[in-house]
């Protein structure tokens, strides 16, 4: 861990539904590439890398508003 890493908030696990709280966006945990944590989009996408300091968990209500919305946007042609 470097010298500005957090300790993290939650320790996530393979599919697990999280918020990065740096991106403020939330996502599936899809894996573990060094210190970071790949997370995919609720709707799918591409993914990113998280801190895992900048991590939560999320209540599934949270998780499934998230979904809605990416669909929304994705209809919109807001997203690819």
């Amino acid at each position: 861990m470097n010298a500005t890493a957090r300790p993290p908030l939650h320790e996530p696990r393979l599919g697990d539904t999280v918020r990065d709280i740096e991106a403020d966006r939330i996502g599936k945990v899809m894996g573990f590439v060094g210190p970071h944590v790949q997370l995919r989009p609720i709707g799918g996408g591409i993914e990113w890398d998280a801190d895992p300091g900048n991590l939560r968990p999320v209540s599934p209500s949270e998780a499934l508003s998230a979904g809605v919305s990416e669909a929304n946007a994705r209809s919109r042609g807001e997203l690819a």
